[in-house]
């Protein structure tokens, strides 16, 4: 084993008690020291009255060494065995020049721990003590050096004399590093060096591989074409999928009123990077050009890099593997873990060591990307599933994310391996607004004028306008690779667009075909050149052969027979060459075609091959063809574009038999082909009215929406839905909650008009709905004709930027808030008025580290939730606050990381809690002891010291998060005088009769997340 490896393998359990015998026990008064102290006055080895003798640091020292070496396998010793005790009192001839540093604690953690060492190895070199180690001895001395450095910094972090507030960063990259630690110690059981030497290198072709991406319109050379990842990246949002309704407030579910009409009307939003936190299993959906692809780069870079940002700390010690199932599932078995890398032509296939997948993913280390269920044909998918199912049974405690289509599989397709579904929301409009800046900072980088770079700053400009102002285009500009074309579009046509998605691409195709070549003068003079129409003849026979066949792509030399049969029909590209002199042409020069491997070739997005291949369907009228695959996924969008590219007469046909298709299929399916064939109609300007009132007639059979998946469903439909659906006057509250999911999921300016009109519903669901839904809209629009209208009255208002927070404060006062997103202290505390909130929930908050500063002024708050804020740690600064109800939930769940808030007791008031803890922290002394409601995710097997920790509780409800735990026993409860209700999910209960008089309710299934 290397020593960088065993020297990492040191536990904070055990290295912290050792290190604190370094220092003196302070007594009563130490907490009146106002300033920072001298180390040297601080550890227990000098002066006076010594606490350590020398001998007693050696000792110390040689159960470091101990430690760190006990676990290591046969020939993996970092050193040999006779070395150890050397090892060993070096280390404590270094920690002795503790004693002569002439620095203070402060000045110790402002160095950082490895700069500290390093102090302290020139203190010792200067006392004339040298090192005499082999190489590996050397590296796990200084291993060992630097883990103990770490830890007496974080000592002096938590001194009463220690000035915290002006090193409360540094404070927190101590915290963050210990857990880091102890997170690889438990996903790095025993990595042998040869091991270790490949996962450096595989990581080093990771992050190359995947850390740029291709910028639709910047294409002036190659460098040119990529885009840092970092900076090219933009979080989206991701809903889950079931969770349109919003789930009852903390303090309802104990009344016991709590349905699925809640004031916490939220939908759980997050950032989709963050959809793995908290998640092991994550299916994703979304539409072409939503960013799944780039998200499953994003995550495999960070992974690779071992930098994962906050919040996904899962990512730590995990290995990425990127699967993506057009490429594996052309094979004819699926891969196993050794095949992984041979089957996406990873080049250090043939480097791993035997085993080596196996071992990573036994370990729980994997990181499984597996994309795009939806570019594989149907009658793989099941096969797909299988083999999931397989890898999840050998292979459980790895992270797994799968991306979709919304409907190429059904809901809860992975349902029963436990995978968590969510979906892509189209992007906000602050969302184009920060992608058409990043495009255009990128695209400055290729402008070699100062002209240039003005026109390009003018373009920058007006987009925003027009994106702002013109419905149809923020409406096309709703995901990365739509709005990615329409800045390349405005640019190259010099400020003006073309109306329609058909018309977009049309010209997108015409810039990429032609128009580029030409402005950038590639062709000299006498040059052979393809024209427009010629490439889209061939391409679009590529395209159209795929989409039969049911692949995303295909092999070189497939693509040079089809060529070559298109030739006699396109005889202007035979002054090319031959097949394969054309196909190179069309990879060079098209930008429409790449090579993904060696002797494969594909489209560089779905999109431009269902756009092509619609065409050719159409040009062949294969009617039949499409309308048989109409309830296919891979099909919707070809279906779509057919109509778009369809005459008048044609579009007639083809809508016609696709409702008569729809009558042989079950009602769900049937559903979705009625509603596909209304959201042609979007594409079909010029149509027999006949034919456009018998597809809104179908459809109408499921409008109004009478459950929320049919709501989200037919919000897929897109703006033609507004036109159809009902006014609130006599909807049932349910169905106007339906038709507000339906119209708050269609993010054009069209959509407020009608949500304004539920404004004055007397549905608390509905209200909240639109509430939250805020985010999706113009933020001036939708506040003046929704959010104004709204009755506050047990409402919780949403704001997601200062600018929302500015003006629900301004017109308020609104007692119950909600902060979704990243806000800072100084923001929170000068956005809110003191005397105003009562409930409030922070979530999903990144920045917020210091709640007092936050929060300190909300004297009349009573309810608070920080739900996924993963460095509001302390709770301390809030015991003035008449705080009643508290919920304080993590962003994941782990054996190791700090899932109880420092001064949780401190909260004297508290009355209702809902929190997640390890059994190990239900402790005396622990919580506050008025606790009467109390809804804990326990990780752990058991109840623990619950009478004692909590004296007074009459409701309890526990949920066990860590698998399978052994059956719960409920006898320790009897000695709670108040209870009244126990709730058990999770784990079996085996002694429920030992609790008379109280209602005990179990279920042994496992909750989702």
């Amino acid at each position: 084993m290397e020593p960088a490896v065993i020297g990492a393998r040191l536990a904070s359990g055990v290295v912290a008690p050792l290190i604190r015998k370094l220092f003196v026990q302070e007594g009563p008064g130490a907490g009146l020291v106002g300033r920072p102290v001298r180390i040297s006055s601080l550890v227990s080895f000098r002066g006076e009255q010594r606490t350590l003798t020398e001998k007693d640091l050696n000792k110390l020292a040689a159960e470091l060494v101990a430690q760190a070496t006990r676990h290591a396998g046969p020939g993996e010793r970092p050193c040999p065995a006779d070395e150890d005790k050397i090892v060993a009192l070096h280390l404590a001839t270094t920690l002795h020049t503790l004693g002569d540093l002439d620095m203070d604690d402060v000045q110790a953690v402002r160095l950082g721990h490895r700069a500290l060492a390093r102090a302290l190895i020139d203190a010792t070199l200067a006392q004339g003590n040298k090192l005499f180690l082999s190489q590996g001895g050397t590296v796990l001395y200084q291993r060992l050096l630097d883990t103990a450095c770490l830890h007496i910094l974080h000592f002096f972090t938590q001194r009463s004399t220690f000035v915290a507030r002006t090193l409360v960063e540094q404070s927190g990259q101590l915290n963050e590093l210990i857990t880091k630690i102890d997170i690889l110690i438990e996903r790095i059981p025993s990595q042998s060096a040869q091991d270790a030497r490949f996962e450096r290198r595989y990581a080093a072709y990771m992050i190359g591989k995947h850390s740029t991406l291709t910028i639709v319109g910047i294409d002036l050379s190659h460098a040119e074409a990529t885009w840092p990842l970092d900076a090219a990246y933009l979080s989206l949002e991701a809903v889950p999928s079931h969770q349109d309704r919003p789930e009852g407030t903390f303090e309802e579910t104990f009344e016991g009123t709590a349905d699925a009409a809640s004031p916490a009307a939220l939908p759980a939003a997050l950032p989709a990077d963050r959809a793995l936190s908290g998640h092991q299993r994550v299916l994703l959906r979304g539409t072409a050009g939503s960013g799944k692809t780039t998200l499953v780069q994003w995550l495999a870079v960070h992974a690779a890099r071992q930098e994962p940002p906050r919040g996904l700390e899962q990512l730590i010690g995990r290995v990425p593997f990127v699967l993506p199932l057009r490429t594996i599932a052309r094979r004819d078995a699926l891969p196993s873990p050794a095949a992984f890398l041979a089957a996406v032509h990873n080049p250090l296939d043939g480097a791993q060591p035997p085993g080596w997948a196996d071992r990573v993913l036994s370990a729980g280390r994997g990181l499984l990307l597996i994309d795009g269920i939806d570019e594989i044909p149907e009658r793989d998918r099941e096969r797909t599933r299988a083999w999931l199912a397989d890898l999840l049974i050998a292979y459980p405690d790895n992270l797994w994310l799968v991306t979709s289509r919304p409907s190429a599989v059904a809901d809860d397709w992975l349902g029963a391996q436990d995978f968590t579904e969510f979906t892509l929301s189209p992007m906000s409009r602050e969302g184009m607004a920060a992608f058409i800046d990043r495009w255009h900072d990128a695209a400055r980088q290729t402008c070699r004028t100062e002209e240039e770079r003005a026109a390009l700053k003018d373009y920058q400009s007006a987009l925003h306008t027009a994106v702002r102002t013109k419905q149809d285009l923020s409406r096309l500009a709703t995901n990365p690779l739509m709005c990615g074309l329409i800045c390349a579009l405005h640019r190259a046509r010099r400020g003006y667009l073309p109306p329609g998605r058909k018309a977009l691409y049309d010209a997108a195709l015409s810039m990429l075909l032609t128009r580029r070549d030409t402005e950038r003068r590639i062709y000299a003079p006498g040059d052979v050149q393809l024209d427009e129409e010629p490439q889209i003849q061939l391409l679009q026979r590529l395209a159209y052969y795929l989409i039969r066949n049911g692949e995303a792509e295909l092999d070189r030399d497939r693509a040079e027979r089809l060529i070559e049969e298109a030739l006699p029909s396109v005889p202007s590209a035979q002054a090319l060459g031959d097949a394969p002199a054309i196909l190179r042409h069309l990879l060079l020069r098209s930008g429409l075609l790449r090579e993904p491997s060696a002797n494969t070739v594909d489209f560089v997005h779905r999109t431009f091959q269902d756009y092509l291949g619609a065409k050719a369907a159409v040009e062949a009228w294969d009617v039949g063809l499409l309308t048989r695959n109409a309830h296919d996924a891979q099909w919707e969008d070809v279906i779509r574009m057919a109509v778009a590219h369809a005459r008048p007469r044609e579009r007639a046909e083809l809508l016609g038999k696709l409702l008569v298709e729809a009558e042989r299929w079950d009602p769900k399916a049937s559903l979705r082909q009625k509603l596909l064939a209304m959201a042609c109609l979007e594409h079909a300007p010029d149509l027999d009215p006949a034919v456009r009132d018998e597809v809104t007639r179908n459809a109408m059979e499921f409008i109004p929406p009478v459950d929320i998946p049919r709501a989200r469903e037919l919000a897929t439909v897109g703006p033609l839905v507004l036109d159809v659906l009902p006014a609130p006057d006599g909807l049932t509250d349910e169905v106007a909650e339906c038709c507000v999911v339906t119209a708050s999921r269609i993010p054009v300016d069209a959509a407020i008009p009608y949500l304004s009109r539920f404004a004055d519903h007397p549905s608390i669901a509905v209200r909240a709905q639109l509430a939250s839904s805020w985010g999706r809209f113009d933020t001036e629009r939708y506040f003046h004709e929704v959010i104004l209208r709204l009755d506050r009255d047990g409402l919780y208002f949403v704001a997601e930027s200062t600018e929302h927070l500015r003006l629900l404060v301004d017109t308020g006062p609104r007692p119950w808030l909600i902060l979704r997103g990243d806000f800072t202290e100084d923001e929170i505390r000068n956005g809110l008025r003191g005397e105003e909130v009562t409930r409030l929930r922070l979530t999903g908050n990144d920045l917020v580290s210091d709640l007092g500063a936050a929060l300190g002024h909300l004297t009349h708050l009573e309810t608070l939730y920080v739900t996924d804020c993963p460095f509001a740690l302390d709770l301390g600064p809030l015991s003035e606050l008449p705080l009643r109800t508290l919920v304080f939930e993590p962003s994941s769940l782990s054996l190791h990381a700090d899932l109880l808030p420092k001064g949780l007791n401190t909260l004297v008031g508290l009355e209702r809690l809902k929190i997640a803890v390890r059994e190990a922290d239900i402790q005396p002394r622990g919580f506050p002891p008025g606790i009467t409601w109390l809804d804990v995710r326990v990780v752990g097997d058991g109840l623990g010291a619950m009478p004692t920790a909590f004296p007074r509780l009459r409701h309890l409800h526990a949920v066990f998060v860590n698998g399978s735990p052994p059956p719960v026993t409920l006898a320790p409860l009897a000695a709670l005088p108040d209870l009244r209700t126990v709730t058990i999910v999770g784990a079996e209960v085996v002694d429920a009769h030992a609790l008379p008089g109280v209602t005990v309710t179990a279920s042994g299934a496992t909750p989702p997340g």
